[in-house]
């Protein structure tokens, strides 16, 4: 196995690549070739170039590995180590014009994450935390926040676009929590949700129905940073779950119990 810091400077130069090509395609995009993988999901040929740019970079790095990737430009199991890739995390937002998505590459090691890297495109920050090693933005050490109360906090969420069967559950969470909070955000991308609670920006993020590479990365960058995680029924299998609540220990915990009262499905 390559050294750890080693490779995430590696990776991280291959998120800024892939960063800098979506830059420059943003300024003469063409909106004719979007595509609709399914009900409001929506996929254009600057996710699958930045995937193939990505996936090509990452086999020299590390030849054993298999991929999970959101476009499938690549189908690669790996018997011990798999790159977990969004190649543009916060589709909606770049079509829009919404200077808010990102890269988000992470490895796993039998399905837990060691390295993980958040490009966000438009400010130029680069989010990366590796196994026991700390996390950073642009080299700079980050952590999560000291909020101890929901009553100090901001907290940030994602809303369902496709799948509504649980649409009134989370409309009381919300409910009870925009009452308790300064505010909740949607930014429209968990990987950029899940990098700010590391940087101490967000206070806590929950959000259900999400893909390992919606978060695989930000989850090791909440970790490293300090935080705590848990998927929606309490417990410690975010990915398996598909579901995750990422804050501080006092703010996971009172989100995670707001969540069992109030999410029941």
């Amino acid at each position: 196995m390559h050294n750890l810091l080693q490779l995430t400077q590696q990776v991280c130069v291959v998120a800024k690549e892939a960063g800098n090509f979506i830059r420059k395609e943003r300024l003469n995009f063409d909106e004719s070739k979007i595509e609709q993988k399914g009900l409001h999901d929506l996929v254009s040929y600057v996710d699958k170039s930045s995937e193939q740019l990505i996936v090509k970079q990452l086999q020299h790095l590390l030849p054993e590995a298999g991929f999970i990737t959101e476009e499938k430009t690549i189908q690669q199991k790996g018997a011990v180590y798999e790159w977990v890739i969004d190649p543009l995390d916060g589709t909606t937002n770049f079509i829009h014009r919404i200077p808010a998505y990102c890269v988000s590459i992470a490895l796993t090691r039998h399905r837990v994450p060691i390295i993980g890297v958040v490009y966000e495109v438009n400010n130029d920050e680069c989010y990366f935390a590796y196994e026991n090693g700390g996390a950073f933005v642009n080299d700079i050490a980050i952590q999560v926040s000291g909020t101890q109360t929901l009553a100090s906090s901001l907290l940030a969420t994602g809303f369902p676009f496709y799948k509504f069967e649980y649409q009134e559950e989370y409309i009381n969470l919300l409910k009870y929590l925009m009452q308790q909070c300064r505010g909740i955000r949607r930014i429209g991308s968990a990987a950029l949700d899940l990098a700010y609670v590391a940087s101490g920006r967000f206070d806590c993020f929950f959000e259900f129905n999400l893909n390992d590479y919606d978060m695989a990365a930000g989850l090791l960058l909440v970790e490293e940073a300090g935080g705590i995680l848990f998927d929606f029924e309490g417990g410690k299998k975010m990915l398996d779950k598909r579901s995750v609540i990422a804050g501080n220990e006092a703010m996971a915990n009172l989100v995670n119990a707001a969540v069992r009262e109030h999410f029941k499905k």
